[in-house]
């Protein structure tokens, strides 16, 4: 059998890659992590977390607001102060990324700074040193789309908005996805002026409709221009007059434009091609339900893939990959099919399982339980937003196959209602299960009738 350097070799020390490399040392493997940027990811360091530091800055505006109708004196001209922000998130940040190379360095995994590129098949080349790796795995993950409308390459992304220092007064949002509504209900609590431009007829396209529709009024209940089908046939201008050419003909004019229309795998400049690894057209690595490419020992997690690109997922795959290849689990694998989400706009979208026009398609036959209200919260606010959840129950079996959430929240009320899904829970149980009074999760066990049964 050949000698090789490593057992495992890393690329990509986000959090999926640093997942699987210290799983895999744990299980006694020699393991080496290449990483250009800094260790942690995009997750960790330009992503979920800081952007969700960012949604609790926006939430405490709102709660200022608030606050006078619980009988608290609080001006109403408090400034936000966005280089306060900036400084107390790059510190954490860097306290995170500090966290995983220790982590790293106590898990026995040595940590190669640079760009690997496959020389060969088991070969990484990292500048003038080569290494050989009995497995690799590629855990690259993902970065903006620059090219997808003409000119918006110019444009910030979502990497740096997050390293913005003062906020502009008006910004156009390019996009109707994750990040840009999850942007934009932020950016207009924080006292910017937003125009949402994206494609469809709603933004979050593959979500259900009704989040999707509440979604959309309480984007434009916090201020944000909401524009429909305009996304922009191109960007001209530059930074601090950009102008955006627009399909009804018109344009609009703003000082700072974010592109936020997608991400693509970090497959550039790999040599994947060059080793019989298979990319489909987005560059994403295929790989089978186990996670190997087409050269077995070459593996691939995470977003890489454009699968299910949510960090929990990488780590999963990561780890079971570790303890398969490593640690004699023979079967381990991810199951895809039921995976929880949130989008942390304001307010926050929870998510598990198919939308109701899916299982609708697929001959479902359904009971769906509804409840729409003004949350306890804002009995004194005077405030408009609402509290929306769903259930859809299989009516041939009973069991819960969909949950769904708009409102405070949503995010930790799905993760812990996962766990039941997972389980197979059905209705019958949910409503056996007492409820926590009073609470507004406590709405999902005291679902009685459904609102519709049956196709619409």
């Amino acid at each position: 059998m050949a000698d090789f350097d490593f057992d495992l070799i890393t690329l990509g020390a986000g959090s999926g890659g640093v997942a699987a490399s210290r799983r895999a040392a744990a299980h006694g493997a020699k393991v080496a992590i290449v990483e250009a940027g800094r260790v942690g990811g995009t997750c960790v360091l330009r992503g979920c977390v800081p952007k969700k530091l960012l949604m609790y800055a926006a939430q405490y505006g709102d709660s200022l607001a608030e606050a006078a109708g619980y009988g608290w004196q609080v001006p109403s001209d408090l400034p936000f102060d966005m280089a306060r922000w900036q400084a107390a998130k790059t510190a954490e940040t860097a306290r995170l990324e500090g966290v995983y190379r220790a982590l790293l360095a106590q898990s026995g995994v040595e940590i190669v700074e640079g760009h690997g590129r496959f020389v060969d098949a088991h070969t990484i080349a990292v500048g003038d040193r080569k290494l050989t790796g009995r497995h690799i795995l590629v855990a690259t993950g993902a970065s903006p789309v620059r090219d997808a409308i003409p000119g918006t390459q110019r444009c910030a992304t979502s990497d740096d908005l997050l390293d913005l220092s003062a906020l502009p007064e008006r910004a156009a949002m390019i996009g109707g996805g994750y990040i840009a509504v999850e942007f934009a209900s932020m950016f207009a609590r924080l006292g910017v002026k937003v125009s949402l431009l994206y494609r469809d007829s709603l933004p979050l396209r593959g979500f259900d409709a009704d989040l999707r529709t509440r979604l959309a009024t309480a984007l434009a209940n916090a201020g944000v221009e909401l524009m429909p089908g305009q996304a922009p046939l191109r960007v001209e201008g530059g930074p601090g007059a950009w102008r955006l050419v627009l399909p009804d003909g018109q344009s609009l004019s703003a000082p700072w434009v974010l592109n936020a229309t997608g991400r693509r795998p970090n497959t550039t400049n790999l040599g994947l091609e060059a080793i019989g690894v298979a990319t489909d057209a987005s560059g994403a690595v295929r790989v089978d339900a186990m996670c190997h490419s087409a050269v077995p020992h070459v593996l691939a997690i995470g977003d890489v893939t454009n699968r299910k690109n949510l960090t929990p997922v990488a780590i999963a795959e990561g780890r079971a990959i570790a303890d398969r290849v490593f640690g004699g689990a023979r079967g381990a694998q991810v199951d895809l099919r039921r995976v929880a989400t949130a989008v942390f706009s304001v307010p926050p979208i929870g998510t598990i399982g198919p939308c109701e026009s899916d299982l609708i398609d697929d001959g479902v036959t359904l009971r769906v339980y509804e409840a729409d209200f003004k949350p306890m919260r804002h009995s004194f606010t005077g405030r408009s937003e609402r509290c929306y959840m769903k259930l859809l129950v299989d009516d041939a079996t009973d069991r819960v196959l969909g949950v769904h959430m708009i409102g405070a929240d949503a995010p930790e009320i799905v993760q812990s209602l996962a766990v039941a899904l997972t389980a197979g829970a059905t209705k019958a149980q949910f409503d056996a299960t007492m409820a926590v009074h009073p609470t507004a999760a406590e709405e999902f066990v005291l679902l009685r009738s459904p609102r519709r049964a049956g196709p619409n």
